[in-house]
């Protein structure tokens, strides 16, 4: 059950990056030029106001100091590719493990 869960996450995650990637690259067609949006002014233009509660809850009830060097880092790395390592580590984390045991096969 919990692989299931790990593995849909990781599907759903996939399939925020694609729409990202998708949008990235229409943008760069449009300007001809190559664009990447940060995954900061992403969430900035979707919900303003979940980013500020996330900064707030960070720096209140956590160490203050993770969210300067570490989490501005990743809003500023772009969006897809973000989504695309946490779904590649929630699809990692969601397979099947293979026996390693010996197979004996039949003529």
């Amino acid at each position: 059950m919990i692989k299931f869960l790990f593995r849909f996450m990781g599907l759903f995650l996939l399939a925020v990056a694609v729409i990202l990637a998708v949008i990235d690259a229409t943008r760069s067609v449009a300007a001809s030029e190559l664009v990447m949006t940060p995954l900061g002014q992403s969430w900035f233009a979707v919900s303003p106001s979940t980013i500020n509660l996330a900064q707030a809850l960070v720096q209140r009830y956590t160490l203050p100091v993770i969210w300067d060097p570490a989490i501005v880092w990743v809003l500023t790395m772009p969006g897809f590719t973000v989504f695309a390592v946490l779904a590649v580590l929630f699809l990692q984390i969601g397979t099947r493990r293979r026996k390693r045991g010996i197979q004996i096969k039949s003529a």
